[in-house]
């Protein structure tokens, strides 16, 4: 009888670095595309698989509006806006819900024409201890989430 040996690879958790950018053009007025991005609860008509968003803060709009956001699968996640620059951008950071010590995002508008606009979403990412293969898996599921999210968004303005 012959024996085989398999080496089995026991890889150490550890933290890991990403950081994602997907830009899309849209044919819509600078003025319309900000109206829908920056009302920050609106999530569940372009982000997929957003189940709903509310406010957990007074503040609706700029920096200190703070939402949560329940997603179809039963994650919840929870995003302060800590930057905001009114018809530019706004960045926010993940505070609870996903497997990262940090997430910081910006969503950001340029205008290409009269028009049509440039979205562009990216974001910085440090994960909790988990293995190089998982972080991976993650990093590509956030590109296909923002890049799906993204498509839906430009169906929506470009109706």
């Amino acid at each position: 009888m012959k024996t085989q040996t398999v080496m089995v690879r026991n890889e150490k958790k550890s933290f890991h670095t990403d950081s994602i950018k997907k830009t899309i053009t849209i044919k819509a007025s600078k003025e319309k595309v900000w109206r829908k991005i920056s009302d920050i609860t609106s999530l569940s008509s372009w982000v997929i698989d957003v189940k709903k968003t509310t406010y957990l803060s007074k503040k609706r709009r700029n920096v200190g509006a703070i939402r949560k956001i329940a997603f179809t699968d039963g994650n919840i996640i929870e995003e302060h806006v800590v930057a905001w620059k009114e018809g530019e951008y706004f960045t926010y950071i993940a505070t609870d819900g996903l497997p990262l010590r940090a997430y910081i995002a910006t969503l950001s508008i340029k205008s290409k024409n009269k028009k049509s606009i440039q979205l562009t979403w990216q974001s910085y990412f440090n994960s909790k201890k988990m293995v190089k293969d998982q972080f991976m898996k993650f990093v590509i599921n956030m590109g296909i989430f923002y890049a799906t999210s993204l498509k839906n968004l430009k169906k929506s303005l470009e109706k």
